[in-house]
């Protein structure tokens, strides 16, 4: 899909049937080339030690553990979103990647 079309951010599960949100987000790094970076924000059930990291050295941007709060998925979502057509804030300030959780 991303080939195709541009999206503001993606929702990546961690544990999908075919292919896992590990490879999958290395896949779209690779696809990417450099040109852009879709920031994608880890979903996972997967709250153990060690899991953040897993996902932000897979090239998460960020990751979010279930189940989802509702506020913290908002507050993710606006730290990587852009505003209205801009940069998003942590391209603008040029933070790294955020550990929210």
């Amino acid at each position: 899909m991303l080939a195709s079309r541009r999206y503001d951010a993606v929702l990546m599960d961690c544990q999908m049937p075919q292919m896992d949100g590990y490879t999958a987000t290395a896949e779209v790094r690779r696809r990417e080339g450099g040109d852009r970076r879709t920031p994608i924000i880890a979903l996972t059930a997967y709250a153990l030690d060690g899991n953040r990291e897993r996902c932000i050295e897979s090239g998460m941007d960020d990751y979010i553990s279930k189940p989802v709060h509702r506020d913290l998925l908002l507050e993710t979502l606006r730290r990587w979103l852009p505003p209205s057509g801009g940069v998003s804030r942590a391209s603008r300030t040029g933070a790294g990647p955020s550990l929210a959780g």
